[in-house]
C-alpha cells in the first residue's frame, strides 16, 4: 500500500497535492481547481442524502451496465446530481465482481458492461458524475467503511477483470479534453481522469499503463505535462520505475522546460545509482542556463544524488557552475533604475526582485539543509574550496559557503578557520571578493550574523595583520548590509576588542569604527552609547589610539544633522574638562589629546557645496567660537607645565598637518601662534643678553653675516637660565616680556611652520629668517676644557647641546621641501651643523655618565619615563622683561623634556603625585640605561665612545619628508651683499657624514614600521614597551604611505650606492687599504663603509616587508622593482613581476665584487634572498646565492674586522647558514669545510686561519662546527624514508646519499678529539643524538630492503657509523667522569637512541635471514683519547648506585668479541648500564679491531 499521508482523495478522485516553486502560475491554477473539489468533498453527508431522487435516476432500458450497478448497490443519476452508493464500497465491488462472474454470458458480459459505460459517459455531465465521488444514502452511524466515497470509475478500476478495458477507455477519452479550458466550477477533466489512476491497489498490466502514460505525456500540452509527470510515482508500480526513468531522461534532453517535474519524479523513483549519476551530469550541464525559479529543485536533486565516492567531484562542479550573481545583479540594477521611474513601475520591478530574492534564499536553504544533515557534503565543499589555488578562480559563492558551513556545525569551525587563514595569507580572498559576497548573498548571510561575528572575533585574535584585517572587513560588511540588531552587535563586538588590551586588535577595531562612521553615520549615532564606554579604558592606550577614540566621538557629536541630540557633545565637554583639570599628569595629557582632536573635528573645513550653504556657514561661525574657547581652555591648563605645553603644541601641529581647518579658525590659530613664538623666543641681534652666565654668550650657528643693527637671534641660553638656574643670577628684565620654557622651543616652532605652510600653500618665506638665524649660546665645542669642567657645567652644556640639536632637527623638518637653491643650500648647512653637534654630544656624554637629557617626545608612550619632580617648574617665578623688536618668526616641533636638567641644582619635590613610585623606578632605570650606554662603550685602551642610539627618545623626530634631501646633488649657494647683489657663490653638497646621518635615521624608521613585533596581548595594568618612542609622527602615517615615500627615494639611494661602490672600486684598483693612512683617510673609509651597510640594510628592510604579498600593495612592489631594473636598462613597456625580480637580482648581485666589510656582504645576501621570496621560481637563483656566500666565507677580511664588530659571530653564523641552505649539495659543502678547511686550521699557527676559508679561525671554529652539525642533521631528517615499491635506482641513490652523510658525520664527530672544549662537546651530544634518531627513522627502512642486493655497501655504512657511535659512547663517559652537568643531561637520551640503533640493526638482520651475524659484547668505557677509564673497570665490585651508570654490569657475557660472523662480518657489542632508578642500555656496534 502506498503511504496514506501522500493521498488526498476528492470525492471519487484521488489528488496528489504537489507544490513546486518552478511553475508558480500553473501550480496556482491547479491548486484553485483542486481546492474547489476539496470543498465538494468536505460537504457533510447529511440525512438529506436519503431523500428520494427517483425522478433523476437513469433508466435501465435493458442496459446491462445500469442494471448490474443497481443490483450491486449504486444508482446512477442524471444532470448534476451525484451518483448514489447504497452500500459500502468494498461490498459494492464484491457484488459487482460476483455478478459479472456469475452472469450467464461471462466473459462476454464484461464487454457489454464496458460498452454500456462508454455509451453512458458520452454525455459530459455523466462523465463528470462518474469521475466525482458518489453520494452515500445510508446513515452515518451505519457506515463501517471510509469516511469518503470513491468515484464510480475509481471503484470499477478496483475490479481486476474490468481494469484493463476501463483504463483503455479512459486514455481514449482524455485527448478530447487536453486542450479544453477549465469548466466554470474549476474542474479540469483531463486531470480528473488521470487522477482516477492514482494509488490503485493493484495494477493488472503495469507495462501497458506505463506506455500509455508516456504517450499521453508526449502529446499533452505543457501545462498538463507538468501534472502528468508529477503523478507518475502515484500511478505506476515499482517494477516500471527503471523504464519510466529512461523515458523521462530522454524527455529531459528534448524538453528543458520539464526539468523540474522530471527531477522531482526522479527523487521519488527507485533508480540505479549509476543512472542517477548520469542524470546528475546531464542536469549539471544545464545548470548555467536554467531559470532562477528552477534552481532550488535542481540543486536539491544534485545534492541528494551525491555519494561518498562522488561527493568531491560533484560539489566541485556544482560550485563552478552555480552562479547566483548571474541572477541577482540584473535585479539590483533594475531596482536602482526603478527609483527614477514611477511608483507603479517601481512596484512591479520590486515584486520581481522580491521573487528572485525568495528563490535565492530557497536555493541556500536547500544547500544548508544538505550540509547540516550530510557530513559528506560539507566536507566535500570545504575540500573543493581548499584545493583552489588561482586567485581569479575564487568566487563569492565560496566565501558564502565557508560562512554558511561555519554556522551549521561546531565540528567544522576549526577547519573553516584554517581554510580561511590559508586563503587570506595566500591572497586568494581579498576585500573585493568579500564585498561581492555580502552584496550578493546578504539575504542569506544576515540569518547567520551571530556566526559571522563569532568568526570575526576569532580572526581578530590572530597575530597576522592580514587575518586581523579580514576580520575587520567582516565587521564592516555586516554593519553595512545587515539590520539594526546586527549593527548593534557589530558595534558591541568592536568595543569589546578595543577594551581587550591587544594592541593590534585595538588599532584595527578603531579603524573599523572610523570607517563605519563614514559609511553610515546615522546608524552609528544610534549606537553612540556603546562607543562612549571606551572612555573608561583610555589610561593605557597609545596616543594614536586616544586620538582615534576622540575623533570617533567628536564626529558623532558634531555631525551636522538636523535634530541631532547634544547629549554626546555635553558628555564630551565634561570628560575633557575633567581630564584637563586633573592633577595627575597622565590624565592631563589625555585631556589635551582629546580637546585638540575635538577642536579639529569642530573646526574642520566644510566649505563643500550643499543645498543649505547659509546654514552651514552659520554653524561654522557658531563652532568657531566654541573652538577658540576650547583651545584657550587647553592653553590655560597647560601654560604652567613645559611638558603639557609641548604636547599641546605637538598635538595641534599634527592636527593642522592632517586636517584642513576652516579658514577663519586657521587664521586665528596662525596669528596667535605667530605672536606667541615671536614674543617668547626671538630677540633682536643687537639686544645682547646680560646676566651672570657661566660661559661667554655668543651668537652661534648663523648662516648670514649680521650687522649690529639688524637680524634676529633665538634667545636660548637666557631662557634656559631663567627657567632652571637661580633667578638671582639673571638680570631682571622687563616684566612685560612673555616668558616660555625653552623646552617648548622645538614643538612651538613645529606648530608655527605648519600653520604658515597651511596658510600659504607650503611657502615658508614668511619665516625663512629662522632657517639661518643664530642662537644665543656659549661655545659648545669643548676642546681641551672638557676635563676641567665641573659636573654642573657639563650638564649645562649637555642640555644646551640637546636643545640646539633638536632645534636644528625641526628647522630641517620645516625647510627640507623648499625648492629654491638658496634654501636647499642652507638646509644642507644645517644638516652639517647637526652632524657636528652629534659629535659634540658624544664627547660630552662620554664624560657625563649619569646625565639624563631633556625629553623631546612627550606622549603616553614616554610618560612613565618622565621624572616626577612635582611642580618644580610650574611654581617657579618667572621675570618677564622686554625684548627688542622681532623681524622673523619660527615654527614648533613636538618636544617635551624632563625637569632634572641640572642634577646638582634640582631637588626632588616634597610631594609625590599619584603614580610617583612607579615613575621613580622607571626614571632610575632610564638613568641606568644612559649610564650603561657610556660604560659599555668604553674602549679597552681607556678611550670612551658613546653611541647616541640609546638617546633616541631625547631627539626630535625627523619627518619622512626630510629624506628628500637624498635627491640633492651639488647645490650652488649665492652669497648676497647688503644691496641683494650676488657677492659670491658657494657649492654645497651632501657629504658622507650627512648621508650617514640621514641613512641611520631612515633605517631605524623602516625597521620600526615595516618589521613590527608580534602582536602580544597586553594587560591594561602593564606599561607598553618603548619600541615606538621617537616614532610618533611616523605611526600617524599608514604603512603604505611610508612605503610609497621610500619608493620615491630608491633612485637617489641607488645613486649613492653606486657612488660608494665606485669609491671602493677605485681604492681596490689602486691597491689601497685602510692601513695606507698617508693616502687613505681611515675615518672616510669607515664612514663610506657605514653608508654602504645602511643602504643595503634599508633595501633589505624595504623588500623584506611582508605587506608586499597583499594584492593592494603589488603596484608598490612593481614600482620599486622597476626602479632597480631601470638601472640596468630602460624599458618603456610594463614587464611581468618575474622579469623585474630577475633583473633587480642581477643589478644588486653586481655589487658583491667590492663589498667593503663582512657585514655589508651579509646584508647584500639578505637583500637578494628577500628579492627571491617575490619570485615564483626562486630555485634558479639559489645557486648564485650559495656562490656569493662562499665567496664571502673564502675572503680575507681586513684585520680587526671581528674585533670591531661585536656581532661578528652572529653574522658569521647567518652567512654560513645561508651558504649551506642554498647550495645544491649540502653534504659536499660540509665535507669541503670539515675535510679541507679544518685540517688547514689545525696546521696553522695559533692566531692563523684556514687558507681556503679565511673566516675559519680557532675563535670561529665553534660557529662553523655548530652550523655544519645542525645542517647535516636537518638534511638527513628531510630525506624521505625508502619504501619497497621504489625502483632499484632510487634505492641506490638514497644509499649513496646516506653513505656521504655518515662520512660527513664521521669527520665532524672525530673533530672533538682535537677541539674538546665544552661548546664543541655540547654540539656533539645534542646533534649526535638527532643524527642517530634520523638514521633510525629515515635510513633503516632503506637498509631493510637494500641489504640483500647491496650487502657490502650496507655493512660498510654500518661499520662507519659504528665507529662514530663508539666515540659518542666515549663522550658520555668523558662528561660523567668530569661531572659536567651541562653535558650529562644529554647522556640518557643519547644512550637510549644508541640502544634503539642496536636493536633496529638486529631486526634488520633478522628480516634478511642473517640473525647469526649479530651478537653482543661488552664495550669498555673510555675517554675522548681512547684511554680506558680505570675507575670504572668491572673489577670494582662495590659500585654505588650513583656510580652504576658508569660501571659495567653482567647482563651479557663480558668476554670481548674476537671473531666476526662469517656471513656478515659484523659484531655488535653491548653494554648495559643502570642510572637514576631505570636501566639505560648502551649497546654499541663493534668490529674486529675492538678496543
Amino acid at each position: 500500500m502506498p503511504p496514506p499521508l501522500l493521498l488526498t482523495t476528492i470525492g471519487d478522485s484521488s489528488f496528489h497535492c504537489s507544490f513546486n516553486v518552478t511553475d508558480s502560475s500553473r501550480t496556482h491554477q491547479n491548486f484553485l481547481s483542486e481546492r474547489l473539489v476539496l470543498e465538494i468533498m468536505k460537504q457533510p453527508l447529511s440525512k438529506l442524502a436519503k431523500k428520494s431522487h427517483g425522478s433523476h435516476e437513469v433508466e435501465e432500458n435493458g442496459s446491462v451496465f445500469v442494471r448490474l450497478l443497481k443490483t450491486s448497490g449504486l444508482t446512477l443519476k442524471t444532470g448534476e446530481n451525484q451518483n448514489q452508493l447504497g452500500v459500502d464500497q468494498i461490498i459494492f465491488q464484491r457484488k459487482l465482481f460476483q455478478a459479472l462472474r456469475k452472469h450467464p454470458s461471462y466473459p462476454k458480459v464484461i464487454e457489454e458492461f464496458v460498452n454500456g459505460l462508454e455509451s453512458y459517459i458520452e454525455d459530459c455531465d455523466s462523465l463528470r458524475n462518474c469521475l466525482l465521488s458518489c453520494e452515500r444514502v445510508q446513515d452515518e452511524e451505519a457506515s463501517t467503511g471510509a469516511f469518503y466515497s470513491k468515484s464510480l470509475i475509481k471503484l470499477l478500476l478496483g475490479i481486476d477483470i474490468l481494469q484493463p478495458a476501463i483504463i483503455k477507455m479512459l486514455f481514449e477519452k482524455v485527448p478530447q479534453f487536453l486542450f479544453e479550458n477549465e469548466s466554470s466550477d474549476g474542474i479540469n477533466m483531463s486531470r480528473l481522469i488521470i487522477n482516477q489512476l492514482k494509488w490503485l491497489d493493484r495494477i493488472v498490466d503495469s507495462k501497458d499503463l506505463t506506455t500509455q502514460m508516456m504517450q499521453l505525456i508526449n502529446v499533452a500540452p505543457v501545462n498538463l505535462q507538468h501534472d502528468f509527470i508529477i503523478s507518475l510515482p502515484e500511478i505506476l508500480g515499482d517494477s516500471q520505475h527503471d523504464n519510466v526513468g529512461k523515458e523521462l531522461s530522454e524527455l529531459l534532453i528534448q524538453n528543458t522546460s520539464l526539468t523540474v517535474p522530471i527531477l522531482d519524479v526522479f527523487s521519488s523513483l527507485r533508480l540505479d545509482p549509476k543512472f542517477l549519476s548520469e542524470i546528475c551530469q546531464l542536469v549539471m550541464g544545464k545548470l548555467s542556463s536554467v531559470r532562477l525559479e528552477d534552481l532550488p529543485v535542481i540543486v536539491k536533486f544534485i545534492l541528494h544524488s551525491v555519494t561518498d565516492t562522488t561527493s568531491l567531484e560533484v560539489i566541485s562542479e556544482l560550485r563552478e557552475k552555480l552562479n547566483v550573481q548571474h541572477f541577482i545583479l540584473p535585479s539590483r540594477v533594475q531596482a536602482s533604475q526603478s527609483k527614477l521611474k514611477s511608483k507603479g513601475l517601481a512596484s512591479s520591478s520590486g515584486n520581481q526582485e522580491n521573487s528572485d530574492k525568495d528563490c535565492i534564499v530557497l536555493v541556500f536553504d536547500v544547500i544548508k539543509s544538505a550540509i547540516r544533515y550530510e557530513k559528506t557534503i560539507s566536507e566535500a565543499w570545504i575540500k573543493a574550496i581548499e584545493r583552489i589555488e588561482s586567485v581569479p578562480e575564487h568566487k563569492a559563492l565560496d566565501v558564502a559557503m565557508l560562512l554558511i558551513i561555519y554556522s551549521t556545525s561546531t565540528q567544522t569551525k576549526k577547519g573553516i578557520e584554517k581554510v580561511l587563514r590559508n586563503k587570506i595569507q595566500s591572497g586568494c580572498i581579498q576585500e573585493q571578493l568579500l564585498d561581492s559576497t555580502f552584496s550578493t548573498h546578504y539575504l542569506v548571510l544576515k540569518d547567520i550574523c551571530p556566526s559571522i561575528l563569532l568568526l570575526a572575533q576569532t580572526l581578530f585574535h590572530s597575530q597576522d595583520q592580514r587575518i586581523i584585517l579580514f576580520g575587520s572587513l567582516l565587521y564592516k560588511y555586516a554593519f553595512k548590509f545587515f539590520d539594526t540588531y546586527c549593527q548593534q552587535e557589530v558595534v558591541g563586538a568592536l568595543v569589546t576588542h578595543i577594551c581587550s588590551g591587544n594592541e593590534a586588535e585595538v588599532d584595527t577595531a578603531l579603524d573599523v569604527l572610523l570607517e563605519l562612521i563614514v559609511l553610515n553615520p546615522s546608524a552609528m549615532r544610534l549606537n553612540a552609547v556603546f562607543v562612549k564606554g571606551i572612555l573608561d579604558y583610555l589610561e593605557n592606550m597609545s596616543p594614536q589610539q586616544i586620538r582615534k577614540i576622540f575623533c570617533i566621538l567628536s564626529t558623532l557629536a558634531f555631525s551636522q544633522q538636523p535634530g541631532t541630540s547634544n547629549h554626546i557633545q555635553d558628555e564630551m565637554y565634561l570628560v575633557i574638562r575633567k581630564q584637563l583639570s586633573s592633577t595627575v599628569f597622565k590624565y592631563k595629557l589625555i585631556g589635551i589629546i582629546g580637546a585638540v582632536t575635538m577642536a579639529g573635528v569642530m573646526a574642520e573645513d566644510r566649505s563643500v557645496p550643499s543645498n543649505s550653504t547659509q546654514r552651514g556657514t552659520d554653524l561654522s561661525n557658531e563652532w568657531c567660537s566654541q573652538v577658540t574657547s576650547l583651545l584657550q581652555l587647553v592653553h590655560s591648563c597647560t601654560e604652567h607645565s613645559p611638558w603639557a605645553s609641548s604636547l599641546y603644541y605637538d598635538e595641534f601641529a599634527n592636527l593642522i598637518e592632517e586636517r584642513k581647518l576652516a579658514p577663519k579658525a586657521l587664521e586665528w590659530v596662525g596669528q596667535t601662534i605667530f605672536n606667541d613664538f615671536q614674543d617668547a623666543f626671538v630677540v633682536d641681534f643687537c639686544a645682547i643678553p646680560e646676566g651672570d652666565f657661566p660661559f661667554p654668550v655668543k651668537a652661534l650657528y648663523g648662516l648670514e653675516e649680521y650687522s649690529s643693527q639688524d637680524g634676529i637671534v633665538i634667545n636660548l641660553l637666557p631662557l634656559f637660565f631663567r627657567e632652571f638656574a637661580d633667578i638671582s643670577q639673571v638680570t631682571s628684565q622687563d616684566p612685560s616680556q612673555k616668558s616660555m620654557s625653552p623646552l617648548c622651543l622645538a614643538s612651538h616652532f613645529r606648530l608655527l611652520r605648519l600653520c604658515v605652510a597651511r596658510q600659504h600653500n607650503g611657502n615658508l618665506d614668511e619665516i625663512d629668517g629662522l632657517l639661518d638665524c643664530p642662537l644665543w649660546l656659549p661655545d659648545l665645542e669643548p676642546g681641551e676644557k672638557l676635563e676641567s669642567m665641573s659636573a654642573k657645567e657639563r650638564s649645562l652644556m649637555c642640555s644646551l647641546t640637546f636643545l640646539t640639536f633638536n632645534w636644528f632637527r625641526e628647522v630641517v623638518n620645516a625647510f627640507c621641501q623648499q625648492t629654491s637653491p638658496e634654501m636647499k643650500g642652507k638646509v644642507l648647512s644645517r644638516l652639517k651643523d647637526l652632524v657636528e653637534l652629534q659629535e659634540i654630544l658624544e664627547k660630552y656624554l662620554a664624560v657625563t655618565p649619569d646625565y639624563v637629557p631633556p625629553f623631546a617626545n612627550v606622549d603616553l608612550a614616554t610618560l612613565d619615563m618622565i621624572p616626577w619632580n612635582g611642580s618644580a617648574v610650574s611654581t617657579k617665578n618667572r621675570n618677564k622683561g622686554k625684548m627688542g623688536a622681532r623681524k622673523q618668526k619660527a615654527d614648533s616641533s613636538k618636544a617635551a623634556s624632563t625637569e632634572a636638567l641640572l642634577a646638582e641644582d634640582t631637588s626632588e619635590c616634597d610631594t609625590v603625585p599619584t603614580g610617583r613610585s612607579q615613575g621613580d623606578k622607571v626614571w632610575e632605570y632610564v638613568t641606568e640605561v644612559c649610564a650603561c650606554s657610556v660604560r659599555e662603550s668604553t674602549a679597552k685602551e681607556g678611550k670612551t665612545f658613546v653611541s647616541l642610539q640609546s638617546y633616541r627618545a631625547f631627539f626630535r623626530e625627523l619627518d619622512i619628508e626630510v629624506f628628500s634631501i637624498l635627491h640633492s646633488g651639488l647645490v650652488t649657494k649665492f652669497i648676497l651683499d647688503t644691496e641683494m647683489h650676488t657677492e659670491a657663490t658657494e657649492v654645497v653638497q651632501l657629504g658622507p657624514a650627512e648621508l650617514l646621518f640621514l641613512l641611520e635615521d631612515l633605517s631605524q624608521k623602516l625597521e620600526n614600521i615595516l618589521t613590527p613585533s608580534f602582536a602580544k596581548r597586553m594587560c591594561f595594568l602593564k606599561n607598553k614597551g618603548s619600541r615606538n618612542i621617537g616614532f610618533s609622527h611616523l605611526h600617524q602615517r599608514s604603512v603604505q604611505d611610508v612605503v610609497h615615500c621610500v619608493v620615491q627615494l630608491l633612485t637617489p639611494m641607488c645613486n649613492h650606492l653606486e657612488n660608494i661602490h665606485n669609491y671602493f672600486q677605485s681604492l681596490s684598483a689602486e691597491n689601497l687599504s685602510v692601513d695606507d693612512k698617508p693616502r687613505v683617510k681611515a675615518q672616510e673609509h669607515l664612514t663610506m663603509s657605514s653608508c654602504y651597510q645602511k643602504l643595503l640594510q634599508i633595501f633589505h628592510t624595504f623588500f623584506a616587508w611582508k605587506g608586499f604579498t597583499h594584492h593592494s600593495n603589488h603596484h608598490l612592489l612593481h614600482s620599486a622593482l622597476e626602479v632597480l631594473t631601470s638601472r640596468l636598462k630602460q624599458t618603456e613597456q610594463k614587464q611581468p613581476l618575474e622579469e623585474l625580480v630577475s633583473q633587480s637580482f642581477t643589478y644588486l648581485q653586481n655589487f658583491h665584487h667590492y663589498i667593503p666589510s663582512f657585514q655589508c656582504g651579509l646584508y647584500l645576501l639578505r637583500l637578494l634572498m628577500a628579492l627571491l621570496e617575490k619570485s615564483a621560481v626562486p630555485t634558479q637563483k639559489k645557486e648564485k646565492l650559495a656562490s656569493l656566500a662562499k665567496q664571502l666565507l673564502c675572503r680575507a677580511w681586513p684585520h680587526g674586522e671581528r674585533e670591531k664588530n661585536t656581532n661578528f659571530n652572529d653574522h658569521l653564523h647567518d652567512l654560513l647558514c645561508i651558504y649551506l641552505e642554498h647550495t645544491d649539495n649540502v653534504l659536499k659543502a660540509i665535507e669541503e669545510i670539515a675535510g679541507v678547511g679544518v685540517p688547514e686550521l689545525v696546521n696553522a699557527p695559533k692566531d692563523g686561519s684556514s687558507s681556503t676559508f679565511p673566516t675559519l679561525t680557532r675563535h670561529t671554529f665553534i660557529i662553523f662546527f655548530r652550523v655544519m652539525m645542525a645542517e647535516l642533521e636537518k638534511t638527513v631528517r628531510g630525506l624521505q624514508a625508502g619504501t619497497a615499491t621504489d625502483s632499484q635506482q632510487v634505492h641506490e641513490k638514497k644509499l649513496l646519499y646516506w653513505n656521504m652523510a655518515v662520512r660527513d658525520f664521521s669527520i665532524l664527530i672525530n673533530l672533538m678529539k682535537v677541539f674538546d672544549s665544552y661548546p664543541v662537546l655540547h654540539v656533539c651530544l645534542k646533534y649526535g643524538r638527532h643524527f642517530v634518531e634520523a638514521f633510525l627513522k629515515q635510513c633503516m627502512p632503506l637498509l631493510d630492503f637494500s641489504f640483500r642486493k647491496h650487502r657490502e655497501d650496507v655493512l660498510s655504512l654500518l661499520e662507519t657509523l659504528q665507529l662514530n657511535t663508539r666515540l659518542l659512547h666515549h663522550l658520555c663517559g668523558h662528561s660523567k667522569i668530569h661531572q659536567d652537568t651541562r653535558l650529562t643531561k644529554h647522556v640518557p637520551l643519547l644512550k637510549k637512541s644508541l640502544e634503539l640503533l642496536v636493536c633496529r640493526v638486529k631486526a634488520m638482520l633478522v628480516l634478511n635471514n642473517c640473525r647469526e651475524a649479530f651478537w653482543l659484547g661488552t664495550l669498555k668505557n673510555r675517554d675522548l683519547q681512547g684511554e680506558e677509564i680505570i675507575s670504572q673497570c668491572p673489577s670494582s665490585p662495590e659500585s654505588t648506585s650513583e656510580d652504576s651508570e658508569d660501571s659495567v654490569t653482567s647482563h651479557v657475557s663480558r668476554n670481548r668479541a674476537t671473531e666476526l660472523s662469517a656471513q656478515a662480518g659484523l659484531v655488535l657489542d653491548g653494554e648495559d648500564e643502570a642510572s637514576d632508578g631505570h636501566k639505560d642500555e648502551d649497546d654499541e656496534e663493534s668490529d674486529d679491531s675492538s678496543d
